[in-house]
């Protein structure tokens, strides 16, 4: 989530005024932060934000960078009367650019947060950045199409987006024909896994990864629901997805093999402006994944999943200390436990260890 307090930053700030009930600038959001770990020498450059992400990125060079931008980047002011309003300034776009983001992912309750005008200039400044969009669009067609993502050797990760009721989307913010909107789920149903089968079916070649990124759940709580878990279930059965890629909680969550194919429940954030905010200090929010994942093209099966650690200091992303690291391996672990999975720490990554189905004799 690059807008708000993470916009005001960077050297061509939106507007920093708010509508929320307590904060009336976006410059409070800066503040706390810095009241937390020290000043931050503004305006930062455009790679500040992701600070020693950079190297850990160009050290593994993956073939796709996908990631959920929970915000809009707008300049219009059709403000929706949600309370909780996130964008940045379009000349900010380097923020992503400079992480070599392949892929947005626009399905999740916050891109429509400046109305469909906002949306529209959202995807345009992307596209016009070289940044492929998914999972919004300016009619029902548009949102609901994958973004394809050359990763070499003839294969393509295939990214399938949408999002949730329950992640607080409303169903004001789908898109139709005619109406700008996210591609929002009608339920969990086999129907809905039979339509994403029968678009996956006519896009899906030899060597191709599928991948469904979807915005889903409350915010806070390790919780799976079980309609989560049954969806990510079928889908993989039924409708040819080797990737769930979950992501609305601000912390990471519980994760699955199920028939050698990834889900990841909640990802957690990655960037944000969330730094100072007391409540959920139990889940240590500040502390964040880059999630690394190699996929057999052939099959689309899981071979390895690293996932580094980062603590956010003054909107940066920093390496994470021993400590902290150890914590987190305890909390994937605990939370894996009834998935099948747990992680190991070696050096500084966690790297993923699941059950195995049984051969066959």
């Amino acid at each position: 989530m690059t807008g708000r307090g993470v916009d005001q930053v960077f050297a061509h700030p939106s507007s920093p005024v708010l509508y929320e009930p307590y904060v009336r600038s976006a410059l409070e959001y800066v503040a706390m932060a810095e009241r937390s770990n020290g000043p931050i020498a503004k305006p930062v450059e455009f790679s500040y934000v992701w600070g020693d992400a950079v190297e850990e990125i160009e050290r593994v060079a993956p073939a796709a960078r996908i990631i959920n931008l929970e915000t809009s980047i707008t300049t219009s002011e059709d403000l929706e009367p949600k309370g909780i309003n996130y964008r940045m300034h379009p000349a900010n776009i380097a923020c992503l650019t400079a992480a070599k983001i392949d892929c947005c992912v626009l399905s999740n309750n916050h891109v429509l947060d400046f109305g469909p005008s906002g949306l529209v200039e959202t995807i345009c400044t992307l596209r016009k950045a070289g940044i492929k969009t998914v999972g919004a669009g300016r009619n029902l067609a548009e949102a609901l199409a994958p973004a394809a993502i050359d990763t070499g050797a003839n294969s393509r990760a295939l990214v399938f987006a949408a999002g949730t009721a329950d992640s607080g989307i409303g169903a004001g913010g789908a898109a139709n024909e005619a109406k700008p909107g996210v591609a929002l789920l009608a339920d969990f149903s086999d129907r809905t896994v039979s339509r994403l089968s029968e678009q996956v079916a006519k896009l899906k070649r030899p060597r191709d990864m599928a991948v469904l990124s979807i915005h889903w759940g409350e915010n806070w709580g390790y919780e799976i629901p079980q309609r989560h878990q049954t969806f990510a279930h079928n889908v993989i059965d039924g409708a040819g997805i080797d990737l769930v890629h979950g992501h609305s909680s601000h912390h990471a969550k519980g994760i699955e093999v199920y028939k050698h194919k990834l889900i990841l429940y909640g990802c957690g954030d990655f960037l944000n402006d969330y730094e100072g905010i007391a409540g959920y200090e139990r889940f240590r929010s500040h502390l964040v994944l880059a999630y690394f994942v190699t996929i057999d093209p052939e099959t689309g099966a899981l071979l390895r999943l690293e996932m580094t650690p980062f603590e956010t200091k003054r909107f940066r992303l920093c390496r994470a200390g021993g400590e902290d690291n150890e914590w987190l391996r305890s909390v994937l672990n605990r939370e894996g436990k009834a998935l099948g999975s747990q992680v190991n720490l070696d050096r500084y990554r966690l790297v993923l260890k699941w059950r195995r189905p049984k051969a066959r004799e």
